[in-house]
């Protein structure tokens, strides 16, 4: 049991509940002492009843929140590159397979959707060349 790490962080909407693992009791159980809620969105760090955390805690939970930041992006513009992909499985979809009852259901909603991704898009592309200066 001794290559169980000394920190658990049960994952939640906008963080995680932290717990010490502790293997070392009379029984040889593994027992969880909850330590904190962290939010990853603002990075509040809430410790658990009358915890009081060590500068060792403090530091595994700000590193943890740094991972979990970095790992949050790398989903979502892998998430981005995936509805790439759909999109275009979509267009193929609709141009060699849906059925007009198909297309009734769906086309509305995906000509609002892509209007507002598009308008979404020329405007941010168009701050960052006004920001970059390009003409």
């Amino acid at each position: 049991m001794s290559d169980l790490p000394e920190y658990y962080f049960r994952i939640r909407e906008n963080g995680a509940v932290v717990f010490r693992v502790d293997t070392e009791n009379r029984q040889r159980r593994i027992e969880m002492l909850e330590l904190a809620t962290v939010n990853v969105k603002n990075g509040n760090i809430k410790p658990h009843g009358d915890v009081t955390l060590t500068p060792e805690d403090l530091a595994t939970i700000h590193t943890w929140i740094a991972e979990r930041t970095a790992l949050l992006a790398r989903r979502d513009i892998d998430d981005i590159h995936r509805a790439v992909d759909y999109l275009n499985t979509t267009t193929q979809w609709v141009q060699t397979r849906a059925s007009d009852d198909q297309l009734d259901q769906v086309t509305d909603a995906l000509l609002l959707a892509m209007h507002d991704l598009r308008s979404v898009l020329v405007r941010r592309k168009a701050d960052r060349l006004a920001k970059d200066g390009t003409p």
